[in-house]
């Protein structure tokens, strides 16, 4: 799982999962020795003592968050046609519940039931509230640009040559520099077309025609968040995501979208191309 891929959400969640599974070694309850004895000896049972607050408050909102921050990672997965992150917002939410009416019939509850009710809370809320609020999806860590970027197809592409980059000499995809260009291509001024040199009966092309309109020059980039890519047969399930902080060539044109190649080789549809850092 890439980190990057994280929203400040997810990092709610972890927190609050840390404190409450902390929150199970300390007391349930607090101990009311009678004047005269000496307490000192007695221990006061934790949520390890306990198997069913255990179950349903502690490890419930513990699986919760694994869930919620797995289901981060991989959304295509689904369980009864849930998201898996659906399921961990639910498990959190009876995690938040149990823990509530627990404390509410204990006559004396100890540091570990109301640490793990405040835990219980924040934990909860992340998990509901981070797909709602602009805030909590923003990522959890920055998107800082590599030094270099390594090519899938082969060699290490520098600033200035080709794939993109900015102020380069855009070429068609696959041609090299110093070779004849592609039949239909505008020669450079001054400069006689190599196609027409070896072929005087041809009829010659307009010079100052352009490019076909149909020319893509392969390019990096890099989404402002997470975004879905969708695959090339029109599926509405997402084959992969694409995480922030990580660099994705964009090998062809499709609509308003872009057919980008992960780093495993994974070939999708990029549908919103909305604010992406151009490499």
């Amino acid at each position: 799982m890439n980190i990057r891929s994280l929203t400040r959400g997810d990092g709610v969640v972890i927190g609050a999962a840390v404190v409450l599974f902390i929150a199970s070694f300390l007391d349930l309850a607090g101990i009311d020795c009678p004047a005269g004895l000496n307490c000192s000896s007695f221990d006061a049972p934790n949520a390890w003592d306990a198997l069913g607050v255990l179950m349903s408050v502690f490890l419930a909102g513990i699986i919760g968050a694994v869930l919620v921050v797995v289901g981060r990672a991989m959304p295509s997965r689904k369980v009864v046609g849930l998201d898996l992150g659906q399921f961990g917002a639910a498990f959190c939410v009876f995690a938040l519940w149990t823990a509530f009416w627990t404390i509410v019939d204990a006559s004396d509850a100890g540091t570990g039931l109301i640490l793990g009710l405040l835990a219980a809370i924040v934990l909860a809320g992340g998990a509901v509230a981070t797909p709602l609020v602009p805030a909590l999806k923003a990522p959890l860590m920055g998107a800082p640009r590599p030094q270099a970027v390594q090519s899938p197809y082969g060699g290490q592409p520098q600033p200035g040559q080709g794939y993109g980059y900015p102020g380069a000499q855009q070429q068609p995809y696959g041609a090299q520099p110093g070779q004849p260009q592609p039949y239909g291509a505008q020669p450079q001024p001054g400069q006689p077309d190599p196609a027409m040199a070896h072929a005087p009966q041809a009829q010659q092309a307009p010079q100052g025609g352009s490019a076909p309109a149909g020319d893509f020059t392969p390019f990096w980039f890099a989404v402002p968040v997470a975004r879905p890519l969708y695959g090339e047969d029109g599926s509405p399930s997402p084959i992969a995501e694409l995480a922030p902080g990580t660099w994705y060539l964009a090998v062809e044109q499709r609509g308003p979208g872009l057919i980008a190649q992960t780093q495993d080789g994974r070939r999708g549809v990029l549908q919103d191309t909305s604010g992406i850092q151009r490499g």
